[in-house]
């Protein structure tokens, strides 16, 4: 019989158990068919493209990279893509379809690839390489693409490849997101076709003066360093600019203040109405929507926005609903609400987190009195009504009257995939991902004035007769990324080190998502004291009320801004954490990137005492406890100097630490190997930190 890998090697393997699950949905028009990704099994990273038969309930394979004899060679710049998104996966990992749905573009290995659903016939168009971002237009007749900088055009027939715009110099390129749209606005594409298919609004990035960053590995000496353009907190953004590209007319520029709202946040062109932006001032304090005249590139204000802290970005909008109004989230009160027009068409009481699918009525997904659950709604002007029926997490695609519901709960390892017409439930779309060998014993609770959401996982079995169990503290506790939600996934590794004989804590602190407004700037001007105050109260009111929690000893691990967290904690209260494990940690705010940091600090030239009180190489000769920093070699989103510079003052100041520098590794370790052993070390530094624990499993 094999061996059954232990829990660290297998949740490594299967990427977080989120191998084999469907993925990237896409519903026809018609509502006959369901396009969506999905890899073979749980272990295998090659995503195919898959359709979902309505009618039948049966699905098909539409293109495998395996039997299309294509290795998974990735360009440099299809890598930083995949980085901004988070894309571990391989194989086919996006699509475009037309408007009808039949025609679907994608790539392998930066070539271009076409699939006709109405025959069944992929093939390979002979586009220019490396391609990247293909998207057909809506009639099916072309895929534009992007290429070396330029915006190209091809036929669906293979005819006709050229370029509807080219870069001027090297430092510009047509059509696609500037690092800061995709690492900060979830703005993952630059271009938008026409509804007609006869123009595409595309946007010019030059990053002229954007200052050079140097990345070098250090494992591979003979590797020149990568030269970056990185725009910190403070400095130059690259320049956006908009154009319309006719495919058989001139380009038009498109007009607005740049100087004043320099941010380009999202593009919508539907039938609908004129094309909208959306645009935003440097501190982000301002956001306009602005129609757009595609034929003199003149724009008008449909709606601003300001906010004395910062306008939060929401999935969704602006966009056009069929009777001509602008549907949009907005701040009302303390609560994010949907107005379509300038009628709210959601109560106090929601808090609208996206716009999902815009028809007569409007589907959003939202949170009510419990940030932890995400539940959809329809909404009408007479109201809102949930659809979603079961605790947990929900998610939705919808086209018409067909909806591909998505549900996670804490009852059930693994998401469930329903396609729906209204209320009648057409079938399931299968998943297969493996199934852990652990299962999260988790307890949601509310502690302390602030209500903070909290999990807490302890380990299998035990119970307040066995005695207290040393603590950690496991959150990001950063703005916006929520970890405290109801469903079992993202709490599979925190139930592995609860097993290993610890109380494994998560909080979500003021600035996460979900509660509105006032908690969202609760964190204005200050990333250190609230997000670090929230851990230590969510910690002592636990321990008021479980006797299993031990303060004696109590440790923090986390990555990115948990890593942050982490080492602000051993550093700033001693009194309360006695070890920390701090992964790819900012450690100097101006190291950072402008939207983001800009948001919450404001500028480093007008808030300098802002940006040293939130950052960590003044704290250095506090240490007084373990700390292990971690930082991947060649990260380009944390670069490593943060830990590096950490790691300095701690020097000077004669403070023993340790630091594991991994190799050849981004912000998002990926490697089967690294990944394991990152958890077993992790385990070990905390035995030895909090004198150990008598449970030793590694299951």
């Amino acid at each position: 019989m094999p061996s059954v890998p232990s829990f660290p090697r297998h949740s490594a393997r299967t990427q977080g158990f989120t191998l084999g699950v469907p993925r990237t949905f896409t519903i026809t028009p018609d509502g006959k068919t369901v396009l969506f990704l999905r890899s073979a099994s749980g272990t295998d990273r090659s995503n195919a493209l898959w359709r979902w038969d309505v009618t039948t309930g049966t699905e098909a394979l539409v293109a495998d990279p395996a039997t299309l004899l294509i290795d998974d060679e990735v360009s440099d710049e299809e890598q930083a893509r995949r980085e901004r998104s988070r894309e571990r996966a391989t194989g086919i990992t996006g699509y475009a379809t037309d408007s009808t749905g039949t025609q679907v573009a994608f790539t392998l290995s930066g070539r271009l690839f076409h699939a006709d659903l109405s025959t069944a016939a992929v093939r390979e168009l002979p586009a220019q390489q490396p391609v990247a971002d293909p998207r057909p237009d809506p009639h099916g007749r072309w895929v534009a693409y992007l290429s070396g900088g330029a915006l190209r055009l091809i036929g669906t027939d293979g005819s006709g490849d050229r370029a509807l715009a080219e870069p001027e110099t090297d430092t510009i390129s047509w059509g696609a997101a500037e690092f800061i749209a995709a690492e900060e606005m979830a703005r993952y594409r630059g271009y938008w076709w026409s509804p007609e298919g006869t123009a595409v609004l595309a946007a010019r990035v030059d990053e002229e003066p954007v200052q050079h960053w140097y990345l070098a590995d250090p494992a591979d000496p003979a590797k020149p360093p990568r030269t970056l353009r990185y725009p910190a907190a403070g400095t130059a953004n690259a320049e956006v600019r908009l154009a319309v590209l006719g495919v058989d007319t001139a380009p038009v520029d498109v007009e607005w203040d740049r100087e004043a709202h320099p941010y380009l946040v999202t593009a919508h062109w539907s039938r609908g109405g004129p094309p909208l932006i959306a645009v935003q001032s440097r501190d982000q304090r301002v956001q306009l929507v602005l129609a757009v005249d595609p034929a003199t590139g003149r724009t008008r204000e449909v709606h601003r926005d300001t906010d004395e802290h910062w306008i939060e970005i929401k999935p969704g909008w602006p966009a056009w609903h069929p009777g001509g109004e602008l549907v949009r989230i907005g701040v009302d009160g303390d609560s994010y609400r949907l107005f379509v027009g300038d009628v709210p068409w959601t109560p106090e009481s929601l808090q609208v987190r996206s716009i999902i699918d815009i028809g007569d009525d409007v589907l959003i997904s939202a949170s009510a009195e419990d940030p932890a659950e995400i539940h959809l709604y329809r909404c009408t002007a007479d109201g809102a009504e949930r659809v979603s029926t079961e605790p947990g997490v929900h998610s939705a695609v919808r086209t018409g009257t067909t909806t591909l519901l998505a549900h996670a709960g804490l009852e059930s390892q693994h998401s469930r995939f329903r396609v729906a017409d209204g209320e009648r439930t057409l079938g399931e779309i299968r998943s297969h991902p493996e199934t852990p060998s652990i299962t999260p014993n988790v307890e949601l609770l509310r502690l302390g004035d602030r209500e903070l959401r909290t999990a807490l996982l302890l380990p299998q079995g035990h119970t307040a007769a066995d005695g207290p169990l040393p603590v950690l503290l496991d959150p990001y506790g950063g703005p916006q990324a929520q970890r405290v939600l109801a469903r079992r996934q993202g709490y599979l590794t925190s139930q592995w080190f609860a097993d290993q004989g610890y109380a494994v804590v998560v909080v979500d602190g003021r600035g996460m998502t979900g509660r509105g407004p006032s908690w969202d700037r609760a964190i204005s001007g200050d990333l250190a004291e609230p997000p670090l105050q929230d851990q230590v109260d969510a910690l002592h009111a636990l321990a008021e009320q479980r006797p299993e929690i031990d303060l004696n000893r109590v440790a923090i691990r986390g990555w990115s801004f948990g890593g942050y967290l982490a080492a602000l904690a051993v550093l700033r209260r001693p009194d309360v954490f006695h070890a920390a494990i701090a992964g790819a940690p900012v450690t100097d705010w101006r190291l950072y990137d402008t939207h983001y940091t800009e948001r919450y600090l404001g500028d480093p030239a007008r808030n300098p005492r802002d940006y040293a009180a939130s950052s960590l190489a003044d704290d250095a000769e506090n240490l007084r406890r373990p700390l292990l920093l971690l930082h991947g070699t060649v990260d380009d989103n944390v670069f490593p100097a943060h830990s590096l510079r950490l790691s300095a003052a701690l020097q000077a100041a004669a403070r023993p630490h340790t630091m594991l520098s991994l190799p050849g590794v981004s912000h998002m370790p990926t490697d089967e190997t690294t990944s394991e052993n990152l958890l077993l070390l992790q385990i070990e530094f905390l035995r030895a930190a909090l004198g150990g624990s008598d449970r030793t499993s590694s299951a």
